[in-house]
């Protein structure tokens, strides 16, 4: 319930009026979906008696209502005007006054953190009458006032209007060349003021205005450009990126100016209270002198550490570290932090919870637990099965001792090799044809996302941890170096230079986002640390590694909550013992067609294409001994465990000659008079059984089917290895998976003969043979019922539901329009991807309900590619199955997601 006087109060509504505004003074953390997370947290902080400049912020309703009519609402304009009467009040100035003006900056804020993606104006406010009374304001000097207006013209030309940003550049490149200087702190007030009237000839040029002179005008349309901003191109591809709802909207806030541009007692940070790139415990940030916010984040100019604020002013770096100590208590976990100091004075811009790594969210959530402040269900909810797969990434090997050509901050842990390209949109094209690429920038903004997104790693030669590279990149788990300054970058050209060293476009390097090095060449890569521990050669009893220590206790953790099993598909003696180190507990998917591939291959085409009996049998007797000695070694390796053996289930085509290239084969034999006997009579058997869509035709249960004896083999072999392992003392588990069933009556079929064989091989002797079917086809997910009274056990196969129940070749839709679906906003994700919940999950629920119905307690499981997504194994816990089944090196992800689907469920979790 919403506290006396906040967001919901009656009484600061009526029947007539919305309320669209509401003072720092007036909300709470947990007001995020209406006050967004900016607005939420300074309200936070301003409850908590920190140091926090007075503002107001204006609602993501307010946003959404705009964005729905193309218009501001009624009541907001009255409201801002009320609440900027209360900020005047509050700080004794008025906005626009000649003689004392009062500044605001204008922020975006959503409900999730988009760092960078959409507007902040500052210094709003400002005119050319006003900037005499803001130097006055300091002391007279004229200096801060003009460097704090050409920002203002800058920031509102580019955001606010549409301006190129780069003219901008290019005019404060020109002042300062003409200073002699290449750090624009060394442009005084009159190089300012010239500097400041250029940007007004280059809005004017493109706006065909003059720079407005009405600060309420110039308040207003910031604000609707920040509204405007939850729309833009940047906007909607980090969204589609992170996954995040596009009809929430942004909120605005709007703050009482603090100014770290004031001279060298003043400057402008950002601070974590950890390391968000290792989790390591300690003081991290950056720090800038006489600089503005934007600059920290911008990587403008390179920053320094943290620390060095206690030489240069220790009563703020104090204040600042116990205001930390308490925010990071206060919200049970890493924070992230900005601040501005104001000739001495402390001011809290911004706080909320840290982006960071994969490796840094396993170590955080081990530490926190260990100092009591959250409990393993909250640490196991506050990792995801997608950071755990970053971590099953390769490291380099540098046992060769790479030469190391320059080094930087390592932003953003991971090993990355690549094509050097020198903007987004090149990175974007190299990536669609199949190249990797690092994108190269002195500095990244946030129209850099689309390369950003399509590049291995970013390489810049400014800023450091807190820049807005090193932020987007931490985010999105993409490897990043910051700050290698020996970098002397020409974008225009398609280079850069390291000393005499030139690296051109095209180019491959290797840049490591842990050590901050980077080398020329394809540096040759390692099993990850963790990736080790899962293989066993690193032991947790023995190893200080904090991350394989915290990785051990989170994932150990959640096999101890979860409800579902988790099996793997593996169709090797190999791969099953790899599935089993990494805590498969079954293999979920044996495609037994993967066994026929290479010198079998042979074998199959003779047993399809023989003209009678014989033929048939004797190419079923040569694969008979094979298929056992494949099952034979599989069942070996998953000893005590079941192992799902999916019968034969390929596309006819797999295993046939090339229609094209016999019918080229006979044609030239033919012209050239040669005899072209035995392809004369092969190609006539091919263009026999030829399809048009194979995908559809002669395949899974119909092959079995069509073909005798060929299901009758694979049972045969899975029966007797079963019988052998029994035998010799081991425990055998098979299940026989009936593939693409769409009747009963064709798994009634299969079982017949299958039992009978079952019954023949085994005699006396006691070995459980399950008999089941996969739903894949829509069909058989709607008449799971009458499946059920045959079935022992379901899987869901979900590539071809997926397929079958959106009508789509996966093989080939996702190059012919996919990207047009996602760019729509069709889909936000693709649903080979993670499960379509609504249609796909729906046929999923229907057979799970329906099968269950017809036979109490039928195991029910999944082996599609969604069995590793992280998203999908919350669904397929939701839909009550008894296991998913993935690929190895997804089993560790599945576990991890099937421990946090229970904890989420049951709410245990102590959030």
């Amino acid at each position: 319930m919403a506290e006396s006087g906040g967001p919901g109060d009656p009484s600061r509504q009526t029947a007539h009026h919305h309320r669209y505004v509401y003072d720092f003074t007036e909300g709470n953390r947990s007001q995020r979906d209406l006050l967004g997370g900016k607005g939420a947290n300074l309200a936070e902080m301003t409850n908590l008696g920190l140091p926090v400049p007075p503002g107001f912020t204006i609602t993501t309703e307010a946003c959404r209502a705009y964005l729905t009519t193309g218009a501001v609402p009624p009541d907001l304009p009255d409201q801002i005007a009320a609440a900027l009467a209360r900020l005047e009040r509050q700080r004794g100035k008025r906005l626009g006054d000649p003689a004392d003006p009062l500044l605001v900056s204008v922020r975006s804020g959503a409900r999730f953190s988009m760092p960078g993606m959409m507007e902040t104006v500052l210094n709003v406010g400002l005119n050319d009458e006003c900037v005499a009374g803001l130097a006055a304001q300091a002391g007279g000097d004229e200096r801060f006032a003009w460097d704090s207006y050409r920002r203002l013209v800058q920031m509102f030309g580019r955001t606010v209007c549409g301006v190129p940003g780069e003219e901008f550049d290019q005019a404060l490149e020109a002042a300062k060349r003409a200073a002699g200087s290449d750090d624009d702190l060394a442009l005084d007030a009159a190089a300012l003021r010239g500097l400041v009237r250029a940007y007004q000839k280059i809005f004017f040029a493109h706006t065909g205005r003059d720079f407005p002179q009405d600060p309420r005008e110039q308040l207003d349309l910031a604000i609707r450009a920040v509204f405007d901003s939850w729309n833009a191109e940047r906007a909607v591809i980090y969204r589609r990126q992170e996954r995040i709802p596009a009809e929430l909207g942004t909120a605005v806030n709007v703050v009482a100016m603090v100014f770290g541009n004031l001279g060298p007692d003043s400057g402008t940070g950002v601070a974590f209270t950890r390391d968000p790139a290792s989790g390591d415990q300690g003081v991290y940030g950056d720090y800038l002198a006489n600089a503005q916010g934007e600059d920290v984040v911008a990587g403008i100019r390179n920053t320094l550490p943290l620390q060095e604020l206690a030489r240069l002013d220790p009563r703020s770096y104090d204040e600042l570290l116990a205001i930390m100590a308490r925010l990071e208590n206060h919200y049970r976990d890493l924070c992230d932090i900005e601040f501005t100091i104001e000739r001495g004075k402390l001011w809290m811009l911004q706080t909320r919870v840290g982006k960071r790594t994969a490796a840094a969210a396993f170590v955080i959530a081990s530490q926190l637990v260990d100092e009591g402040i959250i409990d393993l269900d909250e640490a196991l909810h506050r990792v995801s099965g997608a950071q755990l797969a970053q971590l099953l990434f390769p490291c380099f090997d540098l046992s060769g001792a790479p030469p190391t050509i320059a080094t930087g901050v390592g932003a953003s842990p991971g090993a990355a090799v690549g094509r050097v390209v020198f903007d987004s949109a090149r990175a974007v094209e190299l990536a669609r044809q199949g190249e990797q690429v690092i994108l190269v920038r002195r500095e990244t903004n946030p129209d850099d996302l689309p390369g950003m997104i399509a590049a291995q790693g970013i390489l810049t030669s400014r800023g450091g941890k807190t820049s807005h590279a090193a932020v987007v990149a931490r985010g999105m788990g993409k490897t990043c170096l910051c700050g290698a300054d020996a970098l002397d970058i020409d974008a225009g050209a398609g280079r850069f230079m390291v000393g005499d060293l030139s690296v051109s476009e095209g180019d491959v390097v290797s840049i490591d986002g842990t050590s901050g090095c980077l080398y020329l060449g394809a540096v040759p890569v390692r099993p990850s640390e963790v990736v080790q521990y899962f293989e066993g050669t690193v032991d947790p009893a023995s190893t200080t590694d904090p991350l394989v220590l915290a990785v051990h206790r989170i994932l150990s953790h959640a096999d101890d909550r979860r409800r579902l099993a988790v099996r793997t598909n593996a169709d090797t003696g190999a791969d099953a013992a790899r599935a089993r180190r990494f805590g498969a507990e079954g293999i979920g998917l044996c495609r037994t067609e993967h066994m026929f591939l290479g010198d079998r291959r042979e074998l199959v085409e003779r047993l399809i294409l023989a003209r009678d009996e014989a033929e048939r049998a004797a190419a079923l007797a040569e694969l008979l001994p094979l298929q056992r000695a494949d099952f034979r070694e599989i069942f070996q390796e998953m000893d005590g465990l079941p192992v799902t053996v999916r019968l034969i289930d390929p596309p006819l085509h797999e295993f046939l000659p090339s229609l094209e290239e016999l019918a080229v084969s006979v044609a030239l034999a033919q012209a050239r008079g040669q005899d072209a006997g035995r392809d004369t009579a092969l190609l006539a058997a091919v263009r026999r059984m030829h399809e048009q869509n194979p995908m559809l035709g002669l395949r899974g249960v119909r092959l079995g089917l069509v073909i005798p004896g060929l299901f009758a083999m694979q049972v045969r072999a899975i029966t007797e290895a079963a019988v052998e392992l029994a035998a010799a003392g081991r425990d055998p588990r098979p299940e026989i998976m009936v593939p693409l069933v769409g009747a009963v009556q064709e798994l009634e079929t299969v079982r017949a003969e299958a039992d009978r064989i079952i019954a023949e091989v085994l005699g006396d002797r006691s070995v459980e043979i399950l008999i089941g079917t996969m739903i894949e086809v829509p069909r058989a997910a709607l008449t799971a019922g009458q499946l059920a009274g045959s079935a022992q056990f379901f899987s869901f196969g979900t590539n071809d539901l997926t397929q079958m129940g959106w009508g789509f070749s996966r093989d080939d839709v996702e190059g012919a329009f996919f990207w047009r679906y996602l760019e729509l906003g069709i889909f936000g994700i693709s649903p080979f991807e993670s499960i379509d919940r609504d249609g796909v999950g729906r046929l999923v629920r229907i057979a799970v309900e329906e099968g269950r119905a017809a036979r109490p307690g039928l195991k029910i499981g999944v082996c599609g590619e969604h069995g590793g997504d992280p998203d999908s194994v919350h669904f397929f816990h939701e839909a009550g199955l008894d296991y998913v089944s993935c690929s190895p090196f997804r089993v560790p992800v599945a576990r991890l997601e099937a421990g946090r689907a229970t904890v989420e469920s049951t709410g245990s979790d102590s959030r």
